[in-house]
């Protein structure tokens, strides 16, 4: 039984953080424009994300713009697409094997070694979507960081790590922690006791008829 809650708990945390990265993916706040230094246009709020960009006014208006072309757009937005989507798609096929595999289900009840080899492979994949997820963030947040310290980018045209970054920071590390807790597994050698000790007690019993 403990060992199907850590199941549970890995499935549920890689969930969340399944969530997270969709989240993340959708959000238009990957970058949101800086502040600092001699910058006192404050009138207007401006982000950038993967698939749009908004200006906020201070009115409380927001206008976005979908990014036209594919060929156009910067090699870190295309890249870091690439490994949100690809993270995302592991994620849901994880899930998948993870439900065949947990011990809480009944597939594959009559092969408890198999089922729990299936539950380490639905771990091993939710901890690629989770690192691919990770890179991705990190790669966007990295060369934000150096445009920002870059002395030849204008003041005005700065931009700092939006909520979106955070977000999904957050959501690779809880699909990570989850798939780890789905790897934990030591049920192999438990099982491998149950048949052989009726069986020594079977052998033992003819020898006391003799005696």
């Amino acid at each position: 039984m403990a060992n199907a809650s850590i199941q549970l708990l890995g499935l549920t945390l890689a969930f969340m953080g399944f969530i997270g990265s969709i989240a993340s993916t959708v959000m238009v706040e990957w970058k949101a424009s800086s502040y600092a230094g001699d910058n006192i246009i404050t009138a207007q709020a401006m982000y950038e994300g993967l698939w749009k960009s908004c200006v906020s006014q201070s009115t409380g208006q927001v206008q976005c713009k979908v990014y036209d072309s594919l060929l156009q757009l910067p090699g870190i937005v295309t890249g870091t697409r690439g490994l949100m989507l690809v993270s995302i798609m592991l994620s849901v096929i994880a899930m998948l094997v993870c439900m065949v595999g947990m011990r809480c289900t009944t597939c594959m009840a009559e092969q408890p070694e198999q089922k729990d080899k299936v539950a380490l492979a639905g771990g091993i994949v939710f901890i690629i979507a989770g690192l691919l997820a990770l890179v991705g963030t990190s790669w966007y947040g990295h060369r934000i960081a150096k445009d920002f310290y870059d002395p030849f980018t204008p003041t005005n045209s700065r931009y700092e790590f939006g909520s979106a970054l955070y977000v999904g920071w957050g959501g690779a590390c809880l699909i990570i922690i989850g798939g780890a807790f789905l790897c934990c597994n030591c049920s192999s050698k438990d099982s491998g006791k149950g048949p052989r000790y009726p069986a020594s007690r079977s052998a033992s019993q003819p020898g006391r008829d003799y005696v």
